[in-house]
């Protein structure tokens, strides 16, 4: 009964995807599914312009271990097109719409496993934090990969709030840009707006255990907010874990995947499925923490 609702769920998304005309196979929702419910099943959200490919290596990493994994597509997002400043992606200008397809997308995963763990990255990461505050009896953990809640540069902020221009990304040579190449502003602002309110909230709220992952080399995002959200969460939660990898890793912003330019991507994995696997407080985990924001993996075992 249970894989008879999610085999319908799997085939109207695929007949959905199809009818918008994606620009890839790697723009797909992914389902990572045994064929049986499991005790913890993943919900991961990639980041802002990008697509489902961006959490593969770790979607597959945790399915060979044993979880179902989901990794949808998020609104507005991996359409064909000829995307420009002329005619820039068709990205969503209402928060709204993000939170009613997360609370959506954790209503599938309920389905698949017993708890639910929730990750992202950047404004995933966002999207995922927002769920874990507001939803904190339904997930058991969230991973956040450099949630975006304000940029690094103050300036950056207020272009953000008062330009409606395009931008567009700048790929470090060799590396691969999963996603559209730029975005009108306007869609990003909904997501500045959202972090903040997220922090507000965080100083109130009962919180699942956090893991907040970021890299000295991210100067995509303001580090003080993720040491902020660590901090308040911690107050209420001791499980709660922060890693920043040291800028002798050159580990950017887009951290998930070798192709986007993280030659450590297992680290990444590997702190992930360490938080995941192990019922640790902040103050046990210290010397994996320290060790794995170095360049020693975790020990999964």
């Amino acid at each position: 009964m249970i894989y008879s609702l999610i085999s319908e769920i799997v085939r109207t998304t695929r007949e959905q995807e199809a009818a918008l005309g994606l620009s890839g196979e790697t723009s797909r929702t992914r389902f990572f599914l045994h064929t049986h419910p499991t005790q913890k099943v993943i919900l991961f959200f990639h980041g802002f312009t990008a697509v489902p490919q961006q959490f593969v290596p770790i979607a597959e990493a945790f399915f060979q271990a044993g979880y179902n994994v989901l990794v949808p597509l998020l609104p507005g997002h991996g359409l064909a097109g000829d995307w420009n400043q002329d005619n820039p992606p068709p990205l969503p200008e209402d928060i709204s719409i993000y939170q009613a397809f997360a609370i959506e997308w954790l209503q599938y995963a309920q389905q698949v496993g017993e708890t639910v763990v929730v990750g992202g990255l950047s404004a995933g990461g966002t999207l995922a934090a927002w769920l874990a505050l507001e939803y904190s009896r339904s997930i058991n953990r969230a991973l956040l990969f450099s949630p975006y809640f304000s940029n690094t540069n103050p300036v950056a902020d207020w272009a953000v709030q008062t330009f409606d221009i395009y931008f567009e990304w700048k790929t470090e040579p060799g590396a691969v840009n999963f996603g559209y190449p730029g975005f009108a502003m306007p869609a990003l602002r909904i997501f500045l707006d959202f972090g903040q309110a997220i922090l507000q909230e965080a100083e109130t709220a009962t919180v699942p255990p956090l893991l907040i992952v970021t890299s000295e080399r991210d100067r995509a995002i303001n580090r003080q907010d993720l040491e902020k959200l660590f901090y308040l969460a911690l107050q209420s939660q001791p499980r709660c874990w922060y890693l920043c990898f040291d800028q002798k890793l050159n580990i950017q912003h887009n951290m998930m995947t070798k192709a986007e330019g993280n030659e450590h991507q297992e680290l990444v994995i590997a702190i992930a499925k360490a938080f995941v696997n192990r019922d640790l407080t902040w103050t046990e985990a210290i010397p994996l923490v320290q060790a794995t924001a170095q360049g020693e993996a975790a020990d999964n075992k």
